[in-house]
């Protein structure tokens, strides 16, 4: 199975240009790290000690997207009698950022890792996000490995977690991983890497379990900004099944990490609200206005997970369906465990832990768990900062959510600056009074739309405005 995408490439040119850099520069991203915080990162990255014990003889492996060098996890699978024996190593960061150091405070400025059409903007200097703590294949890395016994369906029977130092053997891509996983069926079958295959076993069946707990997750096509050779580019795909497998490890993870906290009563959690009886009941009545009605006896996470985005229907109720995924945050607690613990798309409750390269909570978190699974009191540098880091990361994923939606917008406006009063086909994505939303069939493009608009109608609309330094493209309904 290969992955649906569609890219559209655009000549560089000065606007849009000089409009990227205004987004980057009114959101206060930095260019670039202070000195004090580079010679703090070469001076640590040069003592840091590698975990005592060794795991180097288990082929751990990494999948991530194209070209991707800052990695956080390696995983391997084996059979472990009718079950699974699952080993997920991620980054010692913790190594390498001394409390309330240089490294630190600066990380604590940013939050996570930006990513911009011209470039990206790490949580870390390099020489550690891309280098030392990154488990790039056939370098000795130190990390905290999670180690979980499953049964047979994917369940939980146990799980472990200390530091070692790991070795991962491959590094693969998504495209590359599910080719492989596709390639080894039929009487042609080539031969796949153990933990590839069992990957495709383990991921299914996690995501039974995540039905029937009630999770749910909105399968919409991703749009992407970058730059690459003097271009921009905007690219709108669809996940590969290893990459819903791939994440149901990051899941279980998170999970797990969540209720070895919550058992220690202290830690924090990535949290989420279920959506009220009125939201619910409003959003039922919108999939019977599309014709696509969702039924009573079906899980809201099932009905979600059976829409077709390529149907301007359902992709009209993916879109409305939003509505269900709001109010996440981050609960920080110490020694009373708080009344809202559950996080409602993923069904159960659930912490940021995979990722400590890339987003500043998760390197908090895997040291709370490890000193906890270890029978110790988490150290009091991290306690202290837990209290601090809802606000941290909301302040961040703001900026993060502006940078993509903004960059993405600036791009579709350069992409449609030159094609004034054209009409283009389109779907309706939502609509309300005299304007809405829709999604240009070619270019994939989404814009704001003046009109009597039905969701999921196919209409055809006319180019009214395209304004590279704002962003702002609209059309108007063809009547």
């Amino acid at each position: 199975m290969t992955r649906s995408s569609l890219r559209l490439t655009i000549s560089t040119d000065d606007r849009l240009a000089t409009a990227i850099a205004a987004i980057r520069a009114e959101l206060d991203l930095p260019d670039g790290f202070p000195a004090s915080v580079e010679a703090e990162a070469q001076r640590v990255v040069e003592a840091s000690p590698l975990p005592e014990a060794d795991l180097t003889d288990v082929p751990f492996m990494t999948i991530d997207p194209e070209s991707s060098t800052d990695l956080d996890q390696a995983v391997h699978i084996e059979r472990l009698g009718d079950g699974y024996l699952v080993r997920y190593a991620i980054a010692d960061v913790p190594a390498f950022v001394e409390p309330l150091g240089e490294i630190d405070d600066e990380a604590r400025r940013r939050g996570q890792t930006f990513y911009a059409p011209d470039g990206r903007i790490p949580l870390h200097p390099t020489i550690i996000s891309e280098n030392a703590a990154s488990l790039l294949p056939d370098r000795v890395r130190g990390a905290f490995v999670w180690r979980f016994s499953l049964d047979a369906d994917g369940a939980v029977l146990s799980t472990e977690l200390s530091r070692a130092r790991i070795r991962s053997v491959r590094q693969l891509s998504y495209v590359e991983a599910q080719s492989e996983i596709d390639s080894s069926a039929g009487p042609d079958a080539a031969t796949a890497d153990e933990t590839v295959m069992l990957l495709a076993e383990v991921g299914p069946a996690r995501r039974v379990l995540e039905r029937k707990r009630g999770g749910a997750s909105l399968s919409r096509p991703e749009q992407i900004v970058f730059s690459s050779e003097g271009h921009y580019a905007l690219e709108r795909r669809s996940s590969l099944p290893v990459e819903e497998w791939n994440a149901q490890i990051s899941l279980l993870t998170g999970m797990e990490a969540a209720r070895i906290m919550i058992a220690g009563r202290v830690g924090i959690l990535r949290t989420m609200p279920a959506p009220d009886p009125d939201t619910i009941e409003r959003f039922r009545l919108r999939t019977e206005a599309l014709g696509h009605p969702w039924p009573a006896s079906m899980p809201y996470g099932e009905y979600l997970a059976s829409l077709d985005s390529n149907d301007p229907l359902q992709l009209a109720i993916t879109h409305a369906a939003g509505s269900l995924f709001r109010g996440a945050g981050y609960t920080a607690f110490d020694g009373e465990v708080p009344e809202q613990v559950s996080q409602a798309a993923v069904g159960a409750p659930y912490a940021h832990t995979t990722a400590p390269l890339r987003r500043l909570v998760d390197r908090f978190t895997l040291v709370v768990c490890e000193a906890l699974c270890a029978g110790e009191a988490p150290p009091e540098w991290a306690r202290d900062a837990l209290a601090s880091l809802p606000k941290i990361m909301a302040a961040s994923d703001s900026r993060a959510s502006q940078l993509d939606n903004r960059s993405i917008a600036a791009v579709e406006a350069a992409i449609l600056s030159d094609r004034i009063g054209e009409v283009f086909e389109a779907s309706v994505i939502s609509a309300k009074q005299d304007r809405g939303v829709v999604q240009l069939l070619d270019p994939a493009v989404d814009a704001e739309c003046a009109g009597s608009l039905t969701p999921g109608q196919r209409v055809r609309v006319r180019l009214v405005e395209a304004v590279i330094e704002t962003g702002r493209v609209l059309f108007e309904l063809v009547a």
